[in-house]
């Protein structure tokens, strides 16, 4: 009777193949439910999922204070020919050395001189580092405190009108900040500062910017300073409008990473506020991308950079929650 029955089905019935096929599930599930319990490993997994599960490492950051401060007044202005105008800011009295011409092997020999041999703390030490490898140089006092325009410009009787075509031998101008007190180089980490700048010519049209900035330490270390890529918000009130509180903020936080405003990528307007919650304050720098976009509560949900959506190898904290309750307090 039961033969009759299962002939019956399988002439007439589509149910007796899903009847097979489900047997065979129970079957297979109970013998893996069996064998490995209820952690059943994930065989297949692809790239994305196993980058994801990485752990991302918190990167210890010694907080030191940087007592120079350099940027380009009016960069489209500048050239070979009419000059360049630089601003200072710096916390003690300093000397700003600029070379015009400056050599690029001898410069970079001088960075590694720093390091192993003798450090460059005054002028004169980088001038014995450079071989005298560069074409003119002239030398400003700058006072404390007091942001200075000072305007940098070749002799005309030296009639160079560009430094050749690229790859170039030369950079067109080094400048160099150091402590003008030798008792202030007692107090700081840093003893100066090195950058690099481009200047347009007939030959090389790129606009005016700051290529590198190098911070040399008095252990004999040197550090190339990066740019912050701080998060935008388009839901934001213009930096004119905003309040005076909420810019001294901006400008601490900018200042406990070593960068003022204008070294922020222009393009973009500087936010406080995280991109993820839109409520706590940007507090976390991703690294490699170096994108500042999240605040301390979300920082540990993301193994990639809300933004660019690059992997995270490392992030650090601009500043210790104590310092963000001394910054909110100051701001009220």
């Amino acid at each position: 009777m039961a033969a009759v029955f299962l002939v019956t089905l399988y002439e007439y019935s589509p149910l007796f193949y899903i009847a097979v096929v489900f047997t065979c599930f129970i079957v297979t599930t109970g013998l893996v439910l069996g064998w490995f319990g209820w952690d059943v490993p994930v065989i297949l997994r692809n790239s994305e999922e196993t980058q994801f599960n990485t752990r991302v490492f918190k990167k210890q950051m010694r907080q030191v204070k940087n007592p120079f401060g350099l940027e380009i007044t009016n960069p489209s202005s500048a050239s070979i020919t009419t000059g360049i105008t630089l601003t200072t800011d710096c916390l003690e009295d300093s000397l700003l050395t600029c070379y015009w011409g400056c050599s690029v092997q001898k410069f970079y020999e001088a960075l590694q001189k720093h390091f192993y041999c003798f450090r460059i703390s005054t002028p004169q030490a980088l001038e014995d580092a450079l071989y005298s490898e560069y074409l003119y140089q002239e030398q400003y006092f700058i006072k404390k405190d007091s942001k200075e325009e000072i305007y940098c410009q070749l002799p005309r009787d030296t009639k160079i009108e560009d430094f050749g075509s690229v790859p170039r031998s030369r950079y067109p101008l080094v400048a160099l900040l150091t402590l003008a007190d030798e008792d202030d180089r007692e107090i700081y980490d840093i003893i100066s500062m090195v950058s690099v700048i481009h200047i347009p010519d007939k030959t090389y049209k790129l606009s005016c910017r700051i290529l590198y900035q190098y911070l040399l330490l008095a252990q004999g270390q040197f550090h190339d300073l990066k740019q912050l890529f701080m998060s935008a918000n388009s839901n934001s009130t213009p930096s004119s409008n905003s309040s005076p509180g909420e810019k001294s903020t901006d400008r601490s936080l900018l200042e406990k990473a070593g960068l003022s405003e204008s070294e922020v990528e222009p393009p973009e307007e500087n936010s406080k506020d995280c991109v993820v919650c839109q409520n706590g304050t940007v507090n976390w720098v991703l690294l490699p991308c170096r994108h500042t976009c999240l605040c301390d509560g979300c920082v540990r949900y993301f193994q990639q950079c809300p933004m660019c959506r690059q992997f995270v190898q490392e992030s650090f904290a601009l500043c210790s929650q104590k310092e963000q309750e001394k910054d909110k307090r100051k701001a009220l």
